[in-house]
């Protein structure tokens, strides 16, 4: 059984909270550290650790304060450096080399963003649960099997961002940088199909942009094409 909580979902900053009743865990840091602490009910300490998935500050804001903290934070060698962050509580990770943080294993794999070794997360515990998380990248080379869970990125749709230009409400430029940097409703409706969901409990939609998305029809076309309940993760 894995419980998600969302702390941030949005721009503003990106955090959210796994546990699967052993071993908790932090997948981002993008929030202050003070509004983490009070999302945790002031338990920093029962943390095994943060996986942060690139650089961008609406990830990893808080990374220095939950090292200082005592918690592990486990990221890229292309992370680490944009952040100028180093030291013990600093463990480098690399794409397809699994490691154990509790009861929790993980295998990290590359995404596409523009930064340096962005990463997604395949996590995996005990009771035979299976996680993917990917966010902040417009593909996905990978295929995953057996997943329980998913959250994912559904950052905007192609057709609310073309409206949007066309109405002079987004700049046109915005347009092929969302296309090579995030994932869109497209996007997830493709992997979704490209993956095996026969096992799939939930789907966690993530990173919704403010003006460019719509909750209600996300949630409503990942639910049809799926059958699975769809959460979308608090902002």
């Amino acid at each position: 059984m894995i419980e998600i909580r969302s702390f941030g979902s949005s721009s503003a900053g990106n955090c959210y909270h796994i546990s699967d009743g052993r071993t908790e865990l932090l997948l981002e840091a993008g929030l202050r550290f003070t509004d983490i602490r009070k999302a945790l009910e002031f338990r920093v300490s029962r943390l095994a650790g943060c996986l942060i998935s690139h650089n961008h500050g609406d990830h990893s804001r808080a990374a220095i304060d939950l090292m200082k903290a005592g918690v592990t934070v486990y990221a890229s060698q292309g992370t680490f450096d944009a952040m100028k962050i180093g030291g013990h509580r600093a463990r480098v990770i690399r794409s397809k080399e699994t490691f154990e943080v509790g009861t929790w294993t993980v295998m990290p794999f590359d995404v596409e963003h523009d930064v340096d070794e962005p990463l997604g997360f395949l996590l995996a515990n005990q009771d035979s649960d299976k996680l993917a998380f990917l966010t902040d990248t417009y593909y996905c080379r990978y295929t995953f099997s057996g997943l329980t869970h998913l959250m994912v990125e559904c950052n905007y749709s192609l057709r609310i961002l073309d409206e949007n230009i066309a109405a002079g409400r987004v700049y046109p430029a915005m347009r092929s940088r969302l296309l090579r940097s995030h994932f869109s409703l497209e996007n997830v409706k493709d992997f979704l199909r490209a993956n095996d969901i026969t096992r799939l409990q939930e789907i966690h939609l993530l990173h919704l942009s403010d003006s460019n998305s719509d909750e209600a029809l996300f949630k409503r076309e990942i639910q049809s094409i799926t059958g699975k309940p769809v959460y979308v993760a608090g902002r």
